[in-house]
C-alpha cells in the first residue's frame, strides 16, 4: 500500500484518515451498545478506549498484511464530524483478497449513505489493491448489514460456527464474499 493515505470521495460523502480528534464520535458510535449489538464487540465506554481504537485503525496500515480504514464525514457539513467507518483489513497479497468492516452511527442509518461509501471502498479494493475477493462476517440477526452486502454484489457462502465472542459468549457469523466483476443487486435501499 502507498504510505499517504487514500482519501476517496462519493457525491455525499468524504472517506478520509481517521485521526485523534475523531475519538469523541467514535465513542458516541461505539458506545451505543443495542446499536452495535452485531458489530462483533463489546461497546466502549471511555475516551481512552476510543483513542485506543483510533490508533487500531491507524496500526492495520503498518501490519504486515495492511489494511485501511476510512472515517466518513458529509461532503456538506464536514465540521459535524465522523458519522461511521469502513474500512478493508486483512489484507492477503498473494490470494488478492481481504474482510470488510464498517459501522454507521444510528443517527446516519436509513439514507443510503453506507451503500454509498462501500462502493466508493470496494472499487478502490478491486482496482489499487488489485483484490479478487472481499469477504464480510456478519451476525445473521443484522438484517440491515446482510441486506446491504447483497445489493453490493456479495453472495452467502456459509457459516462460520462460534468463529467470534463479544458479549460473554460464542458468536455464529454468516461468511459472505463479493469477486471482481460482481454486479449490483440493485439501487441503494436505505441502509
Amino acid at each position: 500500500m502507498t504510505t499517504a493515505f487514500p482519501t476517496l470521495e462519493s457525491p455525499r460523502l468524504l472517506l478520509r484518515e481517521i485521526g485523534s480528534d475523531d475519538a469523541p464520535a467514535l465513542l458516541a458510535i461505539h458506545g451505543d451498545a443495542e446499536h452495535m449489538k452485531w458489530f462483533g464487540t463489546d461497546p466502549i465506554s471511555t475516551l481512552a478506549q476510543a483513542r485506543a481504537l483510533v490508533e487500531t485503525f491507524a496500526g492495520w496500515r503498518r501490519q504486515p498484511n495492511p489494511g485501511t480504514r476510512w472515517g466518513l464525514v458529509r461532503r456538506d457539513a464536514p465540521e459535524a464530524g465522523l458519522i461511521g467507518s469502513c474500512g478493508l483489513f486483512a489484507w492477503n497479497r498473494g490470494w488478492r483478497k481481504c474482510t470488510l468492516g464498517y459501522e454507521l452511527a444510528r443517527a446516519a442509518c436509513g439514507q443510503g449513505l453506507m451503500h454509498e461509501a462501500l462502493q466508493a471502498v470496494l472499487a478502490w479494493g478491486h482496482e489499487t489493491m488489485q483484490l479478487h475477493r472481499i469477504e464480510a462476517q456478519v451476525h445473521e440477526r443484522n438484517r440491515a448489514s446482510l441486506a446491504l452486502l447483497q445489493r453490493l454484489g456479495f453472495e452467502h457462502e456459509g457459516r462460520l460456527r462460534e468463529v467470534a465472542w463479544w458479549g460473554g459468549q460464542p458468536h455464529d457469523l454468516l461468511m459472505l464474499a463479493r469477486l471482481a466483476g460482481a454486479r449490483l443487486a440493485g439501487p441503494p435501499a436505505a441502509a
